[in-house]
């Protein structure tokens, strides 16, 4: 593909204000000589990070801020390089993105999908981003992940687990990094059944939007097909901090395993209101209470304490990986901030690379040939081992770590242990499996 020069870049127009409590519908459009969406025409390229600088997801937003600034500076030739040096592909010189220097620009979430909306149009029509990465929300995820459909811009996700992002609401100008909640309940439910037993009774508490539900789905499913009873399944506000109305019910229950499908800081606040109750030094049906949290994050682990101790759940990537590419990760991430970097700020990391990647590979930043480049890529070398992006729906396959809360930590970051290492065929699913049926991947769009 070409990539020819422009007068105009693709404007947006809306009639939504920035932060409404209601998303009007979003028109976008571009001069007839405009090759795509905001081609860029000078030396530089603008590339838009949206992640949750405020909200209950904060802490994971400002860490993937941080990997994606590494990934700026890695991307321009600075600092120790990281994954560049052992990413497969090679296409990647340090000199920018097609000899064009990466700038950025950021937005807030808030964690909420309005305003998500808002800061990414934002950034696409004032700050001619070309792309756009970040969130700590699957609401956020699917919100953006549209609006880039329509604007013509490529959408790199962040840390979105719901099924529904590359399931229902897939789109051809969107790619997952990050597993899903699907993957979650494959890589789990064997560990809990030797764990717990096969004869279990579960109470879940969840989070009441689209992650949670399917988050919920996931592991009922996977639960259940080894023998484990559902008891109940109680939906919880996004903005909930205190859940002890929510938890006392679950003592007399019948229950005896809570299952928290929350994230951030409503899973610290469950969390810890579950052991203020005791739950688990109680007994039910014979047995002792059981906590899993399906979805676990460095930083939630960090923000729950000795709570978490020896509470199961899954991840995506973690720190104390050995794979090279994760080493490199890592050691670059360390010496920069003084600190280990999360699984939200890896994924934020590697989504920058293999967009900056699958241009150089398609020579053009024009969406099409982005999307082009990605589709069927197989990779190694930036954390997870080999890696496929699926041209179905544009979901990255991968291995899943089961994990649990360290009984003898032996510092501040050594939370979380690693407890088995699931192969990528374990949690491999076909394109049209039900959990994922009823979306369009449709064409890509260029905004031109």
């Amino acid at each position: 593909m070409s990539n020819k020069s422009v007068t105009r870049r693709g404007v947006l127009k809306t009639g939504a204000v920035a932060g409404a409590g209601v998303a009007l519908p979003t028109i976008f459009t571009a001069s007839s000589a405009a090759a795509y969406t905001n081609e860029p025409t000078g030396g530089s390229v603008t590339l838009g990070f949206n992640v949750p600088q405020t909200g209950p997801y904060a802490d994971e937003g400002n860490d993937e801020l941080l990997a994606q600034q590494l990934a700026v500076e890695h991307l321009n030739g600075e600092g120790d390089g990281g994954c560049l040096n052992t990413f497969t592909s090679k296409a990647l010189q340090g000199n920018g993105i097609l000899g064009k220097k990466v700038e950025f620009v950021t937005g807030d979430t808030q964690t909420k999908s309005d305003a998500a909306r808002a800061s990414a149009k934002s950034m696409i029509e004032k700050d001619g981003a070309i792309m756009i990465n970040g969130g700590s929300s699957s609401g956020v995820a699917v919100a953006v992940q549209g609006l880039c459909q329509e604007a013509g811009v490529i959408f790199m996700a962040g840390l979105t687990h719901a099924n529904d992002t590359t399931g229902k609401d897939k789109k051809a100008n969107g790619f997952r990094h990050f597993f899903n909640a699907y993957m979650s309940g494959a890589a789990l439910a064997p560990v809990l059944a030797n764990a717990y037993g096969k004869e279990r009774r579960a109470y879940h508490l969840t989070a009441d939007y689209n992650w949670g539900w399917t988050q919920e789905e996931s592991i009922v499913a996977s639960t259940e097909a080894l023998g484990w009873e559902t008891v109940n399944t109680v939906k919880t506000p996004l903005a909930s901090t205190d859940f002890s109305s929510y938890i006392a019910p679950v003592l007399n229950s019948g229950a005896d395993v809570l299952v928290l499908n929350h994230y951030g800081g409503n899973m610290v606040n469950s969390l810890t209101n579950a052991i203020q109750f005791g739950l688990l030094d109680k007994q039910a049906n014979g047995k002792d209470f059981a906590i899993v949290v399906p979805l676990y994050s460095e930083l939630m682990a960090a923000g729950a304490g000795e709570n978490i101790k020896g509470v199961l759940g899954s991840m995506n990537w973690n720190w104390q990986l050995q794979d090279e590419g994760s080493k490199a990760f890592v050691k670059s991430f360390g010496e920069k901030y003084g600190k280990p970097p999360s699984n939200s700020a890896q994924t934020c990391y590697a989504q920058v690379l293999l967009y900056a990647d699958a241009c150089e590979r398609a020579g053009t930043f024009n969406p099409c040939g982005v999307v082009e480049a990605l589709e069927g890529f197989e990779f190694d070398g930036l954390g997870n081992g080999p890696t496929l992006y699926r041209a179905d729906d544009h979901q990255c396959f991968k291995d899943v770590l089961v994990v649990k809360g360290n009984e003898s930590p032996t510092n501040a970051y050594d939370t979380l242990e690693i407890v088995e290492v699931t192969p990528v065929e374990q949690v491999t699913y076909a394109p049209d499996h039900p959990m994922f049926s009823g979306g369009d991947l449709g064409q890509c769009n260029p905004g031109a």
